[in-house]
């Protein structure tokens, strides 16, 4: 991943990471990586190639998509694990950024085991 080859986009790869469920904004991002909001933003956004927010949610869908193939938790729970306030929010983020409800991604992942 060429965001871990730059040390200061990598700082707050590795944070976005270890706490996938944290309320996270460009400002705690910027400040842990050393940098000025816009310098942050810029720069993460050229390095690896996608907005923070949205490097964030896509890394949050994956990991998503990982709980629900497993089938062992609520709704509710993989959205609080991946940072969402209710199965409702989350279910919505998911329908639009996967195609469908997580629901039925489930039961298509179990399908196809």
């Amino acid at each position: 991943m060429r965001g871990l080859a730059d040390p200061r986009i990598a700082v707050a790869l590795r944070g976005l990471h270890a706490a996938i469920d944290r309320d996270w904004t460009i400002p705690q991002l910027a400040d842990a990586a050393g940098m000025s909001r816009s310098a942050f933003f810029d720069r993460f956004s050229r390095t690896v190639g996608l907005r923070p927010m949205e490097y964030l949610l896509t890394w949050r869908m994956a990991v998503a998509k990982s709980l629900l193939r497993a089938g062992k938790l609520s709704l509710d729970d993989v959205a609080g694990q991946i940072g969402f306030g209710s199965a409702s929010t989350f279910s919505t983020a998911f329908s639009r950024h996967v195609g469908m409800p997580p629901g039925r991604f489930m039961r298509a992942a179990e399908a196809g085991a």
